[in-house]
């Protein structure tokens, strides 16, 4: 459903030829006015201070400042001020660095006007578009981290944090089990090493925050 409000929209395009296209194709929208069209970070930053855009399309590969940067300063300076990426990047460490900076949608370059135009309304009305690859890689992501925490410890390691946890001894924890002592410090050295801890306390600390116990 495409919001009656007016979007005001700010484009920041490196290249003269799309963006000339992008602020005439947008600008022809009934509920979108084109505030402002930079070929730099440079240039659109005096005047975002000036005069915020409800949403801005962002280039990531521009010139002196990066969009990365563009989208952090925004960011700090108008947290309000809604951003999606519009690139021919598509790899892991764009993506995500853009999403860090502070961008709510990534759309590739080379998406249909309508998908832009869709993705756009979008994310002016607080929802985060991406390109299907985009969007896929996203959540590949997240699932090859879930998958790396499920077997992050071993079955018998994450038992015994759980015994740490309950506050049972190395000895306890031996008798538990029918392990030697030796074992149990050996398996305790592991999860150490493993979750980064310093100590027991760090330990169950990382371990609770991981969804270990």
């Amino acid at each position: 459903m495409i919001n009656n409000r007016i979007m005001r929209l700010v484009i920041v395009e490196d290249d003269p030829l799309l963006l000339e296209n992008l602020k005439l194709m947008l600008n022809g929208e009934k509920n979108i006015t084109v505030t402002g069209a930079f070929p730099s970070a440079e240039e659109a930053l005096p005047k975002l201070k000036r005069a915020p855009p409800d949403v801005m399309l962002v280039d990531l590969g521009l010139p002196g400042m990066s969009g990365n940067e563009l989208i952090g300063k925004v960011k700090t300076m108008q947290p309000g001020v809604e951003i999606m990426v519009h690139t021919v990047y598509e790899d892991r460490d764009s993506v995500f660095s853009a999403i860090k900076a502070g961008a709510s949608g990534y759309i590739l370059k080379g998406s249909t006007p309508r998908e832009l135009v869709e993705a756009l309304y979008n994310v002016h009305q607080g929802g985060s578009p991406m390109s299907p690859k985009i969007a896929r890689k996203v959540i590949r992501e997240f699932q090859d981290e879930s998958i790396q925490e499920q077997y992050f410890l071993s079955h018998r390691e994450t038992e015994i944090v759980k015994s740490i946890e309950q506050g049972m001894s190395y000895k306890e924890i031996a008798d538990r089990f029918s392990i030697s002592p030796h074992t149990v410090h050996s398996h305790i050295k592991h999860i150490y090493e493993k979750l980064q801890a310093k100590d027991r306390q760090d330990a169950l600390v990382k371990a609770r925050k991981k969804g270990i116990i």
